[in-house]
């Protein structure tokens, strides 16, 4: 009996000793070093810097889709180059903004919302992420159509990972409240975040961001439902939109954060892309002066490797931009006549100037586009003013703009006034007037992808000649109307899916969106 309390004794000295090491034991095994949050201002940060494709490959979805399309940029190469160019579905492509923003960018931003909702320090930046969740979720539904908009980007916090797609009119109408509701609600008193990587925490300018993209949404518009299209519009003139170049809405890179189109276009996929012929030669026929910054040309040039400084020039009169419809083996009829060696021959985007890798920004929404829309909104009478001044201001604003692409790609003082003297609005007719106008915002949203994709379906200018191209896997339309739904949503979220193309119609490339009317 003894010996048994003493081991009883043993016992309950070592459990107690046990018991003894827990304390502490929480903090002990706490990690100090690794976040298990991040704060909604590097969320934030980092949806606006993969907004602008800093995975690399994104880029590829406006390389093969948006700038062929437009016809401004186009490689003659298929294979997994191949899209736009050929009018067919690439499925790698066409998936990747929709990859790109729903696991990264709307993940981050529906993150940063739900974090600052309520929370009084931190109200511009609730607003601020509002306004941008808007921004991506257009670029988002002018892609690809009915898109999970109102339960995207939940599912940790709510656990919806089948979220349902929303029709495009649901989506335009709550963007449209949001911009009205945020940008409002900006407060120049109240804190703001000093990190802010688009603005430096310039609440006045985040407002004339929200308005000025309100603006855009509104004339997205103008034929689904002009009505509300017309209301929003007087809502982000009422507002505030942006006054001058210094508004411009533009991911500033560094050798940080470089540019990712242009690291693309330097490096493994330099030799493939070249500027297309419409659009160059738009440029060489009024005599535009930003031809000189953008393009470059290495003459003479039979093959990538030959592609070298020595054969470069920037001299507009000696760009030849690739025709559409061509092959890199069909192409060859096209040498003798054209007066090019080869493919390779061809007129390119400047790496060096508007595609400098840390110097070029991305520009998201500009003041020269806001005045283009100004002066269309005007021309349809919604806005006071002058149609012919606002086009004015938007012609300039963008050519001045040239000057943030650093000192090679600046325009001079006199080449601008010259360029604007000569090419006046054509006020004679409506149509007149929207084609100018149109077509001027075609060559000021350059290299801005989604947005040369979107109006050019809503305007139907420039007014371009269907791609040739034999191969096309379009039958319904003369151009690319949408991009088709990821593969992988057809397999993870096929309900959701169905119940959309029921909707909306078959997923394929030539099937209009709402806004989208003939």
């Amino acid at each position: 009996m003894k010996n048994f309390k003493i081991y009883i004794i043993g016992l309950l000295t070592i459990f107690g000793s046990l018991s003894g090491c827990d304390e502490g034991f929480d903090e002990l095994n706490t990690n100090k070093v690794d976040p298990t949050t991040l704060t909604p201002s590097f969320l934030m940060n980092n949806a606006i810097i993969n907004t602008s494709f800093q995975d690399g490959f994104g880029t590829l979805v406006h390389l093969s889709y948006t700038f062929p399309i437009v016809q401004q940029i186009v490689t003659p190469f298929g294979s997994s180059l191949s899209g736009g160019n050929y009018n067919q579905n690439n499925v790698d492509n066409t998936a990747r903004i929709w990859t790109t923003y729903y696991r990264t960018v709307v993940r981050d931003i529906v993150d940063v919302i739900q974090k600052t909702q309520g929370v009084e320090a931190s109200s511009n930046t609730y607003h601020a992420a509002r306004i941008w969740k808007a921004y991506v979720f257009q670029m988002l539904t002018d892609t690809y159509g009915d898109v999970p908009y109102f339960e995207a980007g939940k599912g940790f916090s709510e656990e919806i990972i089948s979220p349902k797609y929303d029709s495009q009119e649901a989506i335009y109408k709550d963007i449209l409240k949001e911009l009205d509701e945020a940008s409002a609600a900006l407060d120049a008193a109240k804190t703001a975040d000093p990190t802010d990587i688009l603005y430096g925490g310039n609440v006045i300018k985040w407002k004339r961001f929200g308005y000025s993209l309100m603006l855009r949404a509104a004339m997205r518009l103008t034929k689904a439902d002009p009505t509300l299209a017309q209301t929003y519009v007087a809502k982000a003139v009422a507002g505030g939109v942006m006054q001058a170049n210094a508004d411009n809405a533009a991911t500033r890179h560094t050798a940080l954060y470089v540019n990712w189109l242009a690291d693309h276009l330097g490096a493994r996929e330099k030799a493939n892309y070249y500027l297309a012929a419409p659009f160059v030669d738009y440029l060489k026929t009024t005599n535009d002066p930003r031809l000189k910054a953008i393009a470059v040309r290495y003459v003479g040039a039979k093959s990538g490797s030959e592609q070298v400084i020595a054969r470069a020039t920037t001299d507009p009169s000696q760009q030849i931009g690739m025709p559409m419809g061509y092959d890199n083996v069909s192409i060859a009829q096209t040498f003798p006549t054209l007066g090019v060696a080869s493919l390779w021959d061809f007129s390119q985007v400047n790496i060096n100037t508007v595609l400098n890798r840390t110097a070029a920004p991305t520009y998201h929404v500009t003041h020269a586009q806001t005045q283009l829309l100004l002066a269309e909104a005007a021309v349809r009478g919604w806005v006071t003013g002058d149609p012919a001044t606002y086009f004015t201001n938007g012609v300039t604003a963008n050519l001045e703009q040239f000057a943030e692409y650093g000192a090679n790609a600046a325009i001079p003082s006199a080449d601008i006034q010259a360029y604007v003297q000569a090419h006046p609005l054509d006020v004679s007719t409506t149509e007149k007037s929207l084609e100018q106008i149109n077509t001027q915002y075609w060559v000021a949203s350059f290299l801005n992808g989604s947005e040369l994709f979107a109006n050019f379906r809503r305007s139907g200018y420039p007014a371009l000649a269907p791609n040739p191209y034999p191969g096309r896997e379009i039958t319904e339309e003369a151009f690319i109307r949408r991009l088709n739904y990821p593969d992988t949503e057809l397999v993870v979220n096929q309900a959701n899916v169905n119940e959309a193309l029921t909707r909306q119609g078959p997923n394929k490339l030539d099937v209009r969106v709402w806004w989208d009317k003939k």
